[in-house]
């Protein structure tokens, strides 16, 4: 078992439990998933970009990415239905503690002055998102091998029903909020 699931159930619930007062170990919210999702809207111009940054999300999260589609046409943007404009990846179990756990202690202490990540950034039902301007943050990466800095977009989905008991949770299990 994760070493970040283990902390989580011995001590993060019930500290949750004794703060919100919940009476049943059901309600206490925990991680769902995480996604990950590189979106190249010039993938449009250069097709080899799609490749590359499949090779650099699976290397990243440890999982094949899917290839993001589409949905309709636009001529403004030269683009058609059905063509390759991004990937993604959706973590759950062992895989998700695992990264968000190197998330957390090894990459976002690597970005330069960093003073930790805005607690603004839920959605109203404890989900949480983070934007990464540079993918070469992670260890995992090359940075000779780099063609093109990307961004990264990351999911964090809890079962929280509400943004104080999501961010309680993640500050539990070691985001670094800003004041």
């Amino acid at each position: 078992m994760s070493g970040l699931k283990e902390h989580y159930e011995k001590e993060i619930v019930s500290s949750l439990r004794e703060k919100f007062g919940y009476k049943n170990i059901t309600q206490v919210p925990k991680l769902k998933k995480i996604v990950l999702n590189m979106g190249l809207g010039e993938a449009i111009h250069n097709i080899k970009l799609i490749d590359s940054a499949v090779e650099e999300l699976a290397s990243i999260s440890g999982q094949k990415p899917v290839v993001t589609r589409a949905r309709k046409s636009i001529a403004a943007f030269k683009l058609r239905t059905g063509m390759p404009i991004g990937c993604m990846v959706t973590l759950r179990r062992k895989r998700m503690y695992d990264f968000f756990n190197k998330l957390v202690n090894i990459t976002l202490p690597r970005v330069r002055d960093f003073k930790g990540v805005s607690g603004k950034a839920f959605d109203g039902k404890g989900n949480y998102s983070l934007g990464i301007k540079e993918q070469i943050i992670f260890p995992e990466i090359d940075y000779d091998k780099i063609d093109k800095i990307k961004g990264l977009n990351v999911t964090v989905v809890t079962t929280a029903n509400c943004d104080e008991e999501g961010k309680e949770l993640l500050r539990l299990l070691g985001m670094p909020f800003r004041n």
